[in-house]
């Protein structure tokens, strides 16, 4: 007698949130903000289903660190930028030698 083999296994299912988790934790590097929301909905509908999702624990973390960082940079380009302009308003247009030896062209 032979016996019938048995039915295959289904395949696994994916955890919710799990493939947006690791979208958003790629994101995180790149933009981080759309990181920072995609992570937060794959956190949440992993938190629905009760599964653990750390790619989206990681992608939510280190979206709100690049976003800090960049924060940071823009505000310091800005006071730079803001204290060229008072030099400028005070100075007139024209080429001019600082006392640090910076020479600063204002338009």
């Amino acid at each position: 007698m032979s016996e019938t083999p048995a039915p295959a296994a289904a395949p696994a299912a994916s955890a919710p949130g799990k493939t947006l988790g690791v979208v958003g934790l790629i994101f995180a590097f790149l933009f981080p903000l759309l990181g920072l929301i995609l992570s937060i909905v794959a956190k949440v509908q992993s938190n629905r289903a009760s599964v653990k999702n750390g790619p989206a624990t990681a992608g939510i973390v280190l979206s709100i660190i690049f976003i800090v960082i960049y924060l940071i940079i823009v505000i310091a380009v800005a006071v730079g930028a803001g204290a060229a302009l008072g030099q400028c308003a005070d100075l007139g247009p024209g080429v001019h030698e600082l006392d640090n030896g910076v020479t600063l062209t204002c338009g």
